[in-house]
């Protein structure tokens, strides 16, 4: 069996389970986690006690059968310099064969001069090829495959998508290519019989039945599914979208027992009353047993009562960007921090230093010399992104692909970095958002997004607040003027927004973080944290690139007038706030530089003024 490695962190972002991958050699999907094999005593274990009771709460609440499980946070199996016996398990992550349909490497031209080429499926190869005579033909996968919205994938059944579901032919079926420009309209799929399609039907709703629930990365099928197939090209990028909970870690947020007890909440220590009933649990459950073997049943009860009384650990009970926002809030001046910690040092900057009557809305700028990320994968999905909310918390009603039968661990990265801080003054920012024209293009966006919401109706996007939009489109512009100088390209700097939530959540919470890291770096170059000296220069910049766009004024008009149903953005395209995907949060969707800096359009909501 062929081997090929894969970068750890891209198990955790672009190549998890379930996510079709073209090898050098054949085209698999990467297994599920029960198919992930570790070296004896090397399973990575990472300790971030907040993020492992973050994902446990999750999994129980999408799956009641997960109740009872201890989620561990492990890394992605290393590759092994050991040599291994023929027919001993070598550590690695396992990848399955997939799709099972595969086109000739051998073109024929129709007398109508169209090409085509054989569409075998595997029974037909051997070892790898497709025998015609005494000639060997090499074999790509076909590109199309069938899958639903609950993630399940599968093979399109071509013989009776050509026939109009009937299947019984089993002459030769060719795929042709009707015209040069690679558009479904003009791929079509031909029997000898006579019977032809074109593969732009398989792309209507309907075309290609009801889902049976197959999930090729797991080896099984899923019963029950009442979904609709739909046609997905397997290297779209909407075949996969990973659903990641990313934490920075704090320091003492969440005690040993506190995570200890949290994961176990479900499985049986919600019904315990007394120290009487914790004796049997321990006695009768071992898995409850061993997570909290160390803690004395008195501690452990505590934490029970605490739990049950409302006043959950904090590292629970609270939003993940609440705690991560708070720990930056009170980062202190240089002659008053303490010895910096491995994982998360910060530094507030002096006032002196970076004070100008641009920045009259910014309370704080911080300078963050060390943190730590750890982004935990709990699932997937296909055709619409899932992403956590403008808090940092999960959506639960999304839908997500398991990446196991009954997970006890799920994969993470672990990453190390520093960034620069900027907390922006609650009542200025309130004070801005509650003006007659910000409330004004407030209602604009959100008629836009409807509209959105009605060209897709599968979508779990909602809208996020007029202050996130303004603090996220102000973050791509000052990710854009950093990175001039900061020693990092655009798509190294990653962004965190800090906004309150529509319903509450966070209020008062006002801030965006800039920062940089990647696996297994001790130190980085500390171009982010200098250039918070200079960031009031840095802020300028930015406002002057926001003013005028390339593309004005198309991209200025945003969403006036009658907006295209494809926009959930105002002011923003490729010339001005999009940056790289992977920097950030949110797909580069929500975004509006007239909210930030006045532009050709609107000059009367903008939370800067030059």
């Amino acid at each position: 069996m062929s081997r090929t490695q894969i970068r750890a962190n891209q198990l955790i972002t672009t190549f998890g389970p379930g996510a079709m991958v073209d090898l050098p050699d054949k085209s698999v999907i990467i297994g599920g986690l029960d198919s992930w094999i570790f070296e004896p005593g090397r399973h990575g274990i990472v300790q971030e006690p907040r993020l492992a009771a973050k994902v446990a709460h999750a999994l129980r609440r999408q799956n009641q059968e997960f109740r009872g499980l201890s989620i561990d946070l492990r890394q992605p199996p290393p590759a092994s310099e050991r040599f291994y016996q023929k027919g001993s398990l070598t550590p690695g992550v396992t990848g399955f064969e997939f799709p099972h349909w595969f086109i000739v490497q051998q073109v024929e031209q129709t007398p109508q001069k169209y090409r085509r080429r054989r569409l075998v499926f595997r029974d037909a190869l051997t070892k790898g090829r497709f025998h015609e005579g005494d000639e060997k033909r090499s074999v790509v996968p076909v590109r199309f495959v069938r899958a639903c919205q609950r993630g399940h994938v599968g093979d399109i059944p071509w013989r009776q998508f050509v026939h109009h579901n009937a299947s019984s032919c089993q002459q030769d079926i060719w795929i042709e290519e009707r015209g040069t420009t690679g558009d479904l309209g003009e791929v079509w799929i031909v029997c000898d019989c006579g019977s032809s399609r074109s593969v732009s039907d398989a792309a209507s709703s309907g075309a290609l039945g009801q889902c049976n629930g197959s999930r090729p990365w797991l080896d099984d099928s899923e019963s029950g599914c009442r979904e609709t197939n739909r046609l997905l090209v397997r290297t779209a990028s909407n075949a996969f979208f990973p659903q990641t909970l990313p934490v920075i870690s704090i320091p003492d947020s969440l005690k040993a027992v506190e995570a200890a007890v949290l994961e176990c909440w479900d499985g049986c220590l919600n019904e315990v009353q007394a120290i009487e009933d914790l004796g049997i649990a321990l006695k009768f459950n071992g898995t409850v047993r061993d997570r909290l073997a160390g803690f004395s049943p008195e501690v452990i009860m505590e934490q029970i009562h605490r739990i049950r009384g409302g006043t959950n650990p904090e590292g629970l009970a609270k939003p993940v960007k609440q705690v991560e926002f708070e720990a930056f809030a009170q980062a202190l001046p240089d002659h008053r921090t303490d010895q910096p910690d491995r994982d998360f040092f910060v530094r507030e900057l002096e006032h002196s230093l970076w004070s100008s009557p641009l920045m009259s809305g910014i309370e704080r700028v911080v300078q963050v010399h060390r943190l730590r990320e750890v982004v935990a994968l709990l699932g997937f999905t296909r055709f619409e992104p899932g992403t956590p909310d403008v808090t940092g918390e999960l959506d639960l009603n999304v839908q997500r692909a398991p990446l196991a039968n009954r997970p006890s661990w799920v994969p993470v990265s672990e990453n190390r970095g520093e960034g620069v801080f900027l907390q922006f003054k609650a009542e200025a920012v309130e004070a801005w958002a509650a003006s007659p024209a910000v409330v004004d293009r407030s209602a604009e966006l959100r008629a836009s997004l409807e509209r959105w919401q009605a060209a897709h109706p599968l979508t779990q996007v909602d809208f996020p607040g007029i202050s996130y939009i303004m603090l996220h489109s102000l973050s791509h512009l000052l990710i854009s003027a950093l990175s001039l100088e900061c020693g990092y390209p655009i798509s190294s700097v990653r962004e965190r927004i800090y906004a309150p939530k529509e319903t509450g959540e966070m209020a008062g919470c006002y801030g965006l973080l800039l920062y940089t890291a990647s696996a297994g770096a001790e130190g980085t170059l500390g171009g982010l944290v200098h250039a918070a000296r200079d960031i009031r220069r840095h802020l300028l910049r930015a406002a002057q690139m926001g003013t005028l766009c390339s593309n004005d004024p198309v991209c200025a008009s945003g969403v006036a007038g009658t907006a295209s149903v494809n926009r959930i953005s105002g002011c923003a395209c490729h010339g001005c706030l999009y940056i790289p995907e992977t920097s950030c949060e949110r797909f580069n969707q929500f975004l509006d530089r007239s909210l930030v800096i006045p532009t050709l359009e609107r000059r009367d909501c903008a939370f800067l003024s030059l």
